[in-house]
């Protein structure tokens, strides 16, 4: 079911009115591309929180001066409901470990280590209760 600011999960209770509406705002957009509800939130939440944390004060300004988040809001058909269950491979490629859900046709984001690739897999495939899978340079899986 879709949120506006005034109805929304408990579990966005407790975040100031801007992060809130940035993760209501994703999550309807998780919604209306298929995801479940108990999907949707906690990766909501995640992205938000990362999302709060990197924007600029004029990305979070222009955010704010947007209309909020409605229950019957239109978002864009994108992305695969349907990799939710696939776990988060870490690999090297173009000089850069690129962190990527099996089946999905490109990466999430790259990384110059694979150690910051590793971090993000794992909260992607927490956030999805899936696993990580991590391959050397060279393409050998790891344990």
């Amino acid at each position: 079911m879709p949120w506006n600011m005034k109805d929304y999960p408990a579990s966005m209770k407790n975040f100031e009115p801007l992060l809130r509406k940035k993760m209501i705002d994703m999550a309807n957009a998780m919604l209306a591309n298929g995801y479940d509800d108990d999907q949707a939130i906690p990766i909501a939440i995640s992205q938000a929180k990362e999302w709060f944390e990197n924007a600029t004060t004029k990305e979070k300004e222009e955010f704010e001066k947007e209309a909020n988040p409605q229950k019957n809001d239109q978002h864009e058909q994108s992305g695969n409901p349907d990799l939710l269950d696939e776990d988060v491979e870490v690999f090297f490629k173009e000089d850069k470990w690129q962190v990527k859900t099996k089946k999905a046709e490109r990466a999430d984001q790259t990384f110059d280590t694979k150690a910051e690739a590793i971090k993000r897999a794992k909260e992607i495939a927490e956030n999805k209760d899936t696993d990580v899978i991590s391959y050397t340079k060279d393409g050998k899986k790891q344990s």
